[in-house]
């Protein structure tokens, strides 16, 4: 199975603030929910073979406190690193202008200045989960992301539009699996938090 981990709490997630390539690291709840994932998927009767990490700092100390666990490596994959929010990373939402939040949201291929579109992240995580679909077909591959690049794995896996990703929400350090049937995908655990007591 593919198990897709949105990593642990930063200052910027805890302000609100938009969070593409800007490398922030784990905050003290961050790094606490970082171990609470390592011990979940240490525990399941399914733990991860291969570890896979979004390159930002945040991803790779979340994937870190799993790999500690478990004694597996952990590889960078460019390709599940968060959406490029370009200017307006690292801002809250409330001071991007309204029509063009309007527009990003209304239009997939639109990119806030000098980021990407939703329309370029959906075929670069079409793209990773393709070549890991075999893989994860025969084993359980973790990798650690971020909420843009989990959005467009459900995306693919349920083969839905593009726009379904505004219409799902994935909580912090929360747990995501897609199973296979023969090379079919199927979406079996949505937005997981348990493992965090709430």
């Amino acid at each position: 199975m593919l198990i897709l981990v949105r990593h642990g709490r930063t200052s910027a997630n805890a302000a609100g603030l938009l969070q593409g390539r800007v490398d922030n690291e784990l905050d003290e709840v961050g790094v606490r929910q970082a171990s609470q994932i390592a011990a979940a998927l240490s525990r399941t009767d399914q733990p991860p073979d291969r570890i896979i990490s979004s390159p930002l700092l945040r991803a790779r100390q979340t994937a870190q406190a799993t790999a500690e666990l478990t004694g597996l490596e952990i590889a960078i994959d460019e390709r599940w690193s968060e959406l490029d929010y370009g200017e307006w990373d690292g801002i809250p939402i409330s001071e991007v202008r309204a029509s063009d939040w309007q527009r990003w949201r209304a239009d997939i291929g639109f990119a806030p200045p000098g980021g990407e579109s939703l329309a370029q992240l959906n075929d670069r995580v079409d793209a990773a989960c393709n070549e890991l679909a075999a893989l994860a077909a025969g084993r359980n591959v973790a990798v650690f992301t971020h909420v843009s690049p989990i959005k467009s794995a459900v995306r693919w896996a349920l083969g839905t539009s593009d726009e379904i990703s505004w219409h799902l929400h994935v909580s912090q350090a929360q747990i995501t699996t897609i199973g296979f049937r023969g090379p079919m995908p199927r979406l079996s655990v949505f937005n997981d938090t348990s493992h965090l007591g709430t």
